[in-house]
């Protein structure tokens, strides 16, 4: 059993939150199913006496497991964890009384329990992947192997969600400029209802199936259709719908990409792996911070520290890599233009462009 108190507080914290902290809905029912395994811990002991509750809700939700008897991941434990700091935080400012129990240094125990570091093999879709994806020769009749080769171009040159893909509408794609204008208003559900124009990768090869498709879009359907469109098949031809996608489109587009993997012999990987692939060509190809800060908003997150924590891992290779060849002269750091220009130089000359900069210095 659940007690009442509790439940009608929780409540209240989550209008709190959609109300006055102007979350949108999709997060404040997060909230509500992270809080939810706090109502269950807590059961029905009023939440003003659970710092004697034992187990604690951490070695809970350890032990706590799915009707696969598989643990609750433990990104999840820290996200139900979190919730319920915020949720106490927030009921010792509203109900100070009662909650005069719990105190701060209580509140901040509710913490993932510290475990023996797991390391995960990280799994992107790779540019050459890609390649394999789009490279074999399909019908001029099949639509929808056309269609799925530009998406999965498209989603890798992005970095887009793929609930953001299935829902872009043609007209926010200018394929000669290579921006998508990820814009709620348009259509396109973005993550917590963000919006941004963001930019595809200029990698000729793989533009190719994207432009391909982008010239039978905009030559069948209005402007309003979505660019990865539906496709009705009758008496074994195939057309392009201008029906709105339905609720399980992103469920359509993993079962195609299962068939376009499936067919060129690779290992299956989802369409949110393309974005990974996305960010780690990315990252990989930063030469500054200003890259690096521009393939971070490319990917529409709030910050650097976002995408660091989640892409930087996957760089592991790379890092081996250029660890390896520290040692190595010959793989040393490639000399810069100026110091190829400069040893070029004569003696006679080298003494004119001393002149030149301490000119430049001294003004």
């Amino acid at each position: 059993m659940i007690e009442r108190k509790n439940f009608q507080k929780v409540n209240e914290h989550l209008n709190y939150l959609k109300d006055v902290m102007q979350l949108s809905q999709a997060s404040v029912d997060r909230y509500r199913f992270y809080l939810r395994h706090l109502l269950l811990w807590a059961g029905e002991k009023d939440f003003s006496l659970v710092t004697i509750l034992r187990p604690t809700l951490p070695k809970y939700l350890a032990t706590l497991k799915k009707e696969n008897q598989i643990n609750v991941a433990a990104c999840t434990q820290k996200k139900i964890l979190d919730s319920s700091r915020r949720f106490f935080s927030w009921a010792k400012t509203i109900y100070p009384k009662e909650f005069n129990l719990l105190t701060n240094s209580w509140i901040d125990t509710l913490r993932l329990i510290r475990q023996p570091q797991k390391i995960n093999e990280n799994i992107y879709v790779s540019e050459e992947e890609v390649r394999q994806l789009i490279s074999f020769q399909v019908s001029p009749g099949d639509l929808a192997l056309i269609r799925d080769q530009a998406a999965a171009a498209f989603l890798f040159l992005s970095g887009m969600r793929g609930s953001a893909f299935v829902t872009l509408p043609i007209s926010a794609f200018d394929v000669d400029k290579l921006t998508v204008r990820q814009w709620p208003e348009l259509g396109v559900k973005t993550k917590n209802g963000r919006k941004a124009t963001t930019f595809l990768f200029n990698i000729p090869d793989l533009l190719g199936p994207i432009k391909r498709w982008d010239g039978i879009v905009r030559s069948g359907l209005p402007s309003t259709s979505q660019w990865y469109a539906p496709i009705d098949q009758s008496w074994g031809e195939q057309k392009l719908s201008s029906e709105p996608p339905g609720k399980n489109r992103l469920n359509a587009l993993e079962k195609r990409m299962q068939k376009l993997f499936s067919l060129t012999n690779l290992e299956y990987k989802s369409p949110h792996k393309f974005r990974h692939g996305n960010a780690v060509y990315g990252l990989l190809h930063a030469q500054t911070v200003a890259d690096y800060k521009a393939v971070s908003m490319n990917l529409m997150h709030e910050s650097i520290k976002t995408t660091d924590s989640i892409y930087a891992p996957m760089l592991s290779s790379d890092v081996q890599n250029r660890i390896t060849n520290l040692s190595n002269p010959s793989a040393s750091t490639s000399i810069s233009e100026i110091e190829k220009f400069l040893q070029g130089l004569e003696k006679e000359n080298l003494a004119e462009v001393l002149r030149i900069v301490a000119s430049k210095l001294s003004r």
